[in-house]
This record gives C-alpha cells, structure tokens and sequence, in this order.
C-alpha cells in the first residue's frame, strides 16, 4: 500500500491490516481503505488528492485545538491551550488556566477557551462493584404464557421476575433488546436490528395490563378480548401478533392525545406516521420527507398529528410496563433486577437511522470478518456512528441511547462492546470479509457510559466475546464493568478450557449464549447438523463433525476431573450433563451468574444461527411450554438451586 495513503488512514482511524482469530495479520485492500476514507469524508481518490488530505490534518495539529468534545474522569488533569472558564451544568461557572481542575463535579459542561467552545464530560473513575447473583438470560418473545398474545410480554417479564427473586432468589433478569420496531407490516423479527434504540417494542406491550382497558366499557372490551391471538404454531408470528395488538390499541386509545413536547418523541412518533402512510424505509420515501428537520416534515407532521399523538401514547404504555417490571423485580428481593441489552445498531431504514443520519455513516454497514464460528463473516447490515460527527455533536446522541436502555433496569449489556473501540465496516455493496476496522475513541465512549451507568445506579455488562484485543478486556476491568465469560470459549493461553477457579471475577458467566448452540444442542452436535444442512459451513462437514466431536469431549473430560460428573461421562445423562456445566458455572468467582431457561429444559434449537437470514427462523422459535409449565418444571429449580449454592466452598453433589 502506497506510504501517503497508510499515514492517512492511521490519522483517520482506518485499519490496512489486522489480526484475525487465528493470529494471522491479513492486509486490507487498498480499494476498500479509499472508499471507507471516503465515508469519513476524506478524499483519497488518487496521490493528490491523499497528500492534500494529509496536509490539512497536519495543520490542524500544528494549531493545537482541541476536539469537539472533552472527556475526562474525574480528579484527571487535563492540559488545555490558554485561559478560559468551565460552565457546569449546574449553570455555575469555574475559570481555567492552562489546565482543567481536579475537582470538577461529575457532568456535562461547557468548556469555553482560546477561542473555542467544547462539551466537558466529567465521568467517574469507575462504577462500583456489582452484587454477586445469579439470574435469567432470556428471550422474551419466547416466554409465553396462559396469557400472553402469542409472544411473550412484559406481564411475562413481570411474573418471571417475582417468581425468580421470591422463589429462587435469583438476582437479575437479563432480556434481549426490547427496542423498537418500525410499526407496519412486515415486522422485523431481530431485536438486533430495531428500528430504534432509543424507544420500546410495542409488541411487547401486555394490553390487559393498560389504564385504558381497566376504564373501558364492555363492549370495547368483548372487541379488544376477541382479537387475542391465542397460542401459535411453532413459530412467533410478529405479523400476526402485531396486527391484533395494534387493532387494540386503536381500540382502546384515549380521545385528545397531545402531540409530545420531548424533541426526540416528536421525531419518533413522526417517522411511524409517516412510515404507516409511505412504507418502512425512508429512503423510498418522497425526497423532501427524508430529513426530519425538513420544512416538509413539519407540515407532515401537522397533517398527520392525530397518528403521530397516537405513537407516542403507545410508547407512554411501554414506558409505563417496563418501570412496572423492574419495580417487580426489585420489590422480589432481587439486587439488580432487569438487565436491558444494547444492540450494536439500528435499522438503516428505521427510525433511528432517518432521525439520527447527521452522525452516522449511511454508505457503509457493520459486521465481522471471518472467524471459526463464522468463516465467511458477517454483514450486520446496520450504519455505524460516524466518529468525527459524533464527537462534533458532544456524544448526546450515544448519551441518549444509553439513557434510554437505563431507564427502566438495574443494568445494560453493551452488545459487541468492542465496537466502542472499533467496528468493522463494510463499503454498501461489498462483501463481509472485504472491510476494515475503523477506531473511535474508546476513552471518550466509555466515559460517558461510566457517567449514565454512575448516575442510574446501573450494571454494566459488556460482550467481549470472539476476536477482542486484550485492552479492551483490560479498560473494562478498570471501569468496574463485567466482561462475559461462557463456557465454550473460556480458555488459558493453551487453548484449553480454564478450570472454574480460574474464571475471572469481574465477568458474567454463562453456559452459552444466543448465537451459540443451547447446551443440549452442543452435547449432541446440532449446531453443525443444522449448519450443513443450510450450506452454511465453509469447511467439510465431517471435519466439522470431528471438531464438536473433541469439544464435547474435552467439556466432559473437565466435568469429570472436578467431580461433577462420574468416571465414565460420556454415558451420563443429558440432563446431568446440562446441570453440571450450571455446577461448574458456580464454583466460578464470576459476579454474575446466568442461566437460560432454554438450557435448563433441555431445548435443543439456538435462537439464532449467525450467518443466516430465511434460511433459519432465527429469533422466531419459542419455549416448548409456557411460563406456567416452565415455573413448575423440576429442571428449572435443578439449575436454579446449583446457581444459588455457595461458591466455591460448598461443592455441589455428584451426578452421573
């Protein structure tokens, strides 16, 4: 690759080569390093072009400004470029002289010197540590019950979290995202590819439970009963359960919705009106409709304020569902309660992506290069924050993110935490293993999600699994924040599985996750039948095979040699088998423990199959039994108990 054009990516963040899973460098094309540069807005077109570039961001240097935004911990001295005064966001002002004091309160401030004026964020040095628990890792549109629409709701939610923190003394109940779908036809069934990070699923929304069906008459309430979808097939039909859901709520709607004053709910609620009249993607729409701040939109708007009141009513409803489901869980014992998950990013033709497109990057998309699990990579198909853009609008549009996942939880797992650090971005039309890592400025987001999480009082978890470079394992540990730590992938520099006392302390444990086999479907290889059979291996199949084949053995062999299983393993049974790995997880010194119901009844399908989208009804598949059935099933409270014994100290029995 051509000097000029490398020094420029490094200036700009852009990678032209790294480390794959295997610890082998792989360059990156230099195609793929011109079109990302081009995303960030830097021409690199040809040799001229690159040099004037460079030169630009040489002279900025030499002018010693500072960035857009200034993102410090606190009691951090700061060296700053002359005189000025700091604006609190107590509407106090402090001066400055060369340098920022140490004792700033925590916040967002104004910082204003040498002819600049910047966003000041002073966070905290780290986040206290969590309570040790144990606790749920679920899926909600999984978890029906008696009743329930066809999809599991937050009443689920609510009724799971009082029994778990009463009856099992568990701790916490981790959810996939619950964020928000574009709301017509057909809906997209991923919660980590919502329309909206910043609002709620009404799908979720139990409609029994609102203000408006208590106070309505019995007429209404015979029309709203008769539309309940009643246990479906074995799949969640989002399309179904939405239609009815929504038939209610137009039902049940109030006379006389006021337009909402918050800015953001106003832009929400906008692009679902204008979505219901024009269809789901904003770049279809007509051109002057595609900018909210439009003079178009705002005449939109006026004509259709009745839908758009009606949007924002339903997101009072989930706002008002979830708080109730975190005041369950708190009010059943449990120290954290609701665990919120983030997802990576939104939709590019959502909501977020239309309200919020002046600091994302709109011509590329995220994923991962190739890997063992993936071998042929991924394509999220979702716009990443456009770094330089972000930190120009002071991070409040990450901050508000965030504040939305906190506001109704005791916590919130950052989905691919990595990505504060770097994303893998993908030039729109190209394929997953032709992108590059673009850098952020991990110090900057990780303030301010130490800030949000500081103030809430919250949890925060972070999904550093897979290819992660060890310093972002490392800045997590000294922010307070919990890794993730599953069974497959805990291993020494060996690469063996670590014995439980060797787990690490400061993580969230757990058998599997969401893109993994369940442990059922590990013990007998399901992830690589269903794999083959889909055509979605990149290697032979029977080596393939092989492979399960020692994994399995070598988890075996580790139960075995810490008692957890009898001398001949591989003759026990499933159920003992899928107990002791929960055994093992409890003589970890993880903080948290986690445990999906799916494992604990011996579900054999994995929620979701990376790499696929038709192939494999990902995120579609529910519990085999209800909430009610799961609640009384003895395998449930088997796993449970084994996560509540004492670690390590008390050695759960023998099994096998």
């Amino acid at each position: 690759m051509d000097e000029d054009l490398a020094e420029l990516a490094e200036a700009m963040g852009v990678a032209t080569s790294y480390e794959n899973h295997e610890g082998r460098r792989v360059r990156v094309d230099p195609a793929v390093v011109v079109a990302v540069l081009a995303e960030l807005g830097v021409d690199a077109g040809g040799p001229a072009a690159v040099r004037d570039a460079l030169a630009a961001l040489r002279d900025r240097r030499r002018r010693g400004r500072l960035p857009p935004a200034v993102v410090v911990r606190q009691g951090e001295a700061r060296w700053l470029p002359g005189r000025g005064v700091v604006r609190l966001e107590s509407g106090c002002s402090r001066p400055v002289d060369g340098r920022l004091p140490r004792d700033l309160p925590l916040g967002w401030h104004r910082l204003a010197v040498a002819e600049q004026e910047v966003t000041l964020v002073v966070a905290p040095r780290a986040l206290p540590p969590p309570p040790p628990a144990w606790g749920w890792m679920l899926q909600l549109y999984a978890v029906h019950s008696a009743g329930s629409w066809g999809i599991g709701d937050l009443a689920d939610l609510r009724e799971l979290a009082r029994w778990s923190g009463r009856r099992l003394g568990a701790g916490a109940l981790l959810v996939n995202p619950l964020h928000a779908v574009t709301p017509v036809l057909p809906v997209e069934p991923s919660p980590y590819s919502p329309s909206s990070r910043r609002f709620a699923n009404p799908l979720y929304l139990r409609i029994e439970d609102t203000a408006e069906y208590a106070a309505a008459d019995p007429d209404t309430r015979r029309a709203v009963d008769a539309l309940r979808p009643h246990r479906l097939a074995d799949r969640v039909e989002y399309d179904r359960v939405w239609w009815a859901k929504r038939r209610a709520l137009e039902l049940l709607r109030p006379a006389g919705i006021d337009l909402p004053d918050r800015a953001d709910l106003l832009d929400f609620a906008t692009f679902c009106a204008l979505a219901e009249r024009y269809g789901p993607r904003w770049r279809d729409w007509p051109p002057p409709l595609r900018h909210p701040g439009s003079p178009a939109v705002a005449e939109a708007r006026a004509q259709l304020a009745d839908r758009v009141a009606f949007h924002a009513w339903v997101q009072r409803l989930c706002a008002a569902q979830l708080d109730a489901a975190q005041r369950a869980a708190r009010d059943a014992g449990m120290p954290i309660g609701v665990l919120h998950d983030l997802a990576v990013g939104v939709d590019p033709h959502g909501a977020d992506a239309w309200a919020l497109q002046d600091v994302l990057a709109g011509g590329v998309t995220v994923g991962a290069p190739p890997d063992a699990f993936n071998q042929r990579g991924q394509d999220w198909g979702l716009p990443p924050w456009h770094p330089v853009r972000l930190a120009e609008a002071g991070y409040r549009p990450f901050r508000d993110v965030l504040r939305a996942g906190l506001a109704h939880g005791g916590g919130l797992r950052v989905d691919h935490v990595a990505g504060l650090w770097r994303l893998w971005w993908i030039p729109r039309g190209g394929s997953p293993e032709h992108g590059s890592y673009v850098r952020y400025d991990a110090d900057a987001l990780l303030g301010v999600l130490a800030l949000e999480a500081y103030r809430a009082g919250a949890v925060v978890i972070g999904e550093d699994l897979g290819t992660v470079e060890e310093r972002v394992r490392t800045a997590l540990r000294e922010m307070g924040a919990l890794g993730s730590a599953v069974l497959w992938f805990t291993r020494g520099p060996d690469g063996r599985l670590l014995p439980p006392e060797a787990w690490p302390e400061r993580a969230a444990a757990s058998v599997s996750t969401h893109d993994l086999p369940t442990a059922t479907g590990f013990l007998r290889g399901e992830h690589v039948e269903v794999r083959a059979e889909l055509g979605v291996l990149a290697r032979d199949p029977e080596r393939e095979r092989r492979a399960a084949a020692e994994e399995r053995h070598e988890l075996l062999d580790l139960l075995r040699t810490h008692g957890l299983l009898g001398p001949q393993p591989e003759r026990a049974d499933e159920q003992d088998v899928v107990l002791a790995m929960h055994r093992l997880l409890a003589r970890t010194p993880c903080r948290l423990l986690l445990a999906a119901p799916a494992d604990a009844i011996g579900e054999v399908r994995q929620p979701n199959l990376p790499g696929t989208v038709h192939e494999y009804p990902n995120w579609r598949i529910p519990l085999p039994v209800t909430l009610e059935e799961l609640m009384a099933d003895p395998r449930v409270h088997r796993v449970a108990a084994a996560l509540r014994a004492t670690r390590p100290g008390e050695a759960p029995g023998t099994v096998g």
